[in-house]
């Protein structure tokens, strides 16, 4: 909005992109909030709360280019350094089991909070989700993110998003085979550009004029075909079967995934998209994403990010998801606890109604008072109960 737009009549609006929740869609909030931290407890994940703002070079190093970009950045002015507002949560958690715990073997951290972005991302196109996560540090095996895909498929279910597909890939067949050929980087910047928009004509462009050999261009250009369900491992295996071990190693994953999802989480469709490549500036092993029917946009996401925590002093195995809260509860049939009936209660400052009033909030209840002057009665308040005084003191009755 220009500067001139804005007045003394309009001082209220909020930046696009930022949106505040509201009685009683706060209330389901954090009801489903207080759900999921149990949830996570139950699976043995420890609640982590990272500070809003951090010392910029720790808070992006290792994440990538495009995670700079959705940044704030302001100048820390005891300091001078640069800090930054967290646009993700994932760093910050890394940062806290290489550097804060420093456990030996897994270790398995929760989180909750807003992030700040300087683009809207994401379904609900919002720059200030309410982030909800989980990381898993410690372990490089698939089982892993075996328990992280499956967590993220029970928080889907706890927020009442049904029929959930997942779609599913692994970063280091497009960096095995680019390496394998010998794509410089600015080279492997671009062709991972092109698959991502499965740009045919481009794709082949790029590979003839790299001169890239034929046996890896034909397996680079294949990948922007290896996408479909469980049946396309198959025809992987065939088209990259020359392919070196670093390759035939993250299909032997994809296989061992499959089969175990297939097990575990029968009901839910698997895809998989051999050039789907998220976060790839950071991600090392499988990468995950959930939709949800008729929605063209991911729900979750998640990896795997094993070399992070290295600039922390451990590069330690490192796998996880996150979503946006508040999107989950705006796309799913959540059922939250339905609010409060109160007791509205006359303004005195007579012993035994005072009494009274700890009693009643001791007990659990919801005790408002009726200010002096106020007309609204007791409905209106969202009570269904008042305070009267009767013969026999202060009585409890229905409206």
């Amino acid at each position: 909005m220009k500067e001139s737009a804005f007045s003394t009549d309009n001082r209220w609006l909020l930046p696009e992109g930022v949106d505040e929740v509201l009685p009683p869609r706060a209330s389901a909030l954090e009801d489903l909030r207080r759900q999921l931290l149990d949830r996570f407890s139950s699976w043995g994940y420890e609640l982590i709360i990272p500070p809003f703002i951090e010392f910029l070079d720790s808070l992006l190093t290792g994440v990538g280019h495009d995670l700079d970009l959705q940044t704030f950045k302001v100048t820390d002015q005891m300091s001078g350094r640069m800090m930054g507002v967290r646009a993700d949560m994932t760093p910050q958690a890394a940062r806290i089991d290489a550097h804060q715990l420093k456990r030996e073997g897994p270790v398995r951290l929760c989180y909750i909070g807003t992030v700040l972005r300087t683009r809207p991302y994401g379904l609900g196109r919002s720059r200030d989700p309410l982030q909800v996560g989980a990381e898993l540090f410690g372990h490089a095996g698939v089982e892993s993110d075996l328990e992280i895909i499956s967590l993220m498929l029970e928080t889907l279910a706890i927020t009442g998003v049904t029929a959930p597909h997942l779609d599913i890939g692994h970063v280091g067949i497009f960096r095995g085979l680019a390496r394998e050929a010998n794509l410089s980087a600015d080279v492997e910047a671009q062709l991972f550009d092109a698959l991502q928009r499965k740009a045919r004509v481009e794709i082949e462009d790029i590979l003839a004029e790299s001169n890239v050999a034929a046996p890896q261009r034909d397996m680079l250009s294949a990948l922007q075909d290896l996408n479909g369900g469980v049946e396309i491992l198959d025809h992987a295996q065939r088209a990259l079967h020359s392919a070196g071990a670093e390759v035939q190693a993250a299909l032997k994953t994809l296989w061992s995934a499959a089969s175990a999802l297939e097990r575990r989480h029968p009901q839910v469709p698997l895809h998989f998209d051999l050039a789907e490549l998220r976060a790839y500036q950071y991600q090392t092993g499988i990468v995950f994403a959930a939709f949800a029917p008729g929605l063209g946009q991911e729900i979750a996401r998640g990896g795997r990010y094993d070399e992070i925590g290295k600039v922390f002093g451990r590069a330690r195995p490192a796998t996880g998801f996150s979503a946006d809260l508040k999107t989950l509860l705006a796309i799913g049939d959540y059922q939250a606890s339905p609010p409060p009936q109160g007791i509205l209660v006359p303004w005195s400052d007579e012993p035994a109604l005072l009494e009274l009033v700890r009693d009643l909030r001791a007990q659990g209840e919801r005790v408002v008072w009726a200010l002096p002057g106020q007309q609204e009665g007791a409905r209106a308040m969202g009570c269904d109960r008042v305070v009267k005084q009767g013969p026999s003191g202060w009585q409890v009755e229905a409206v």
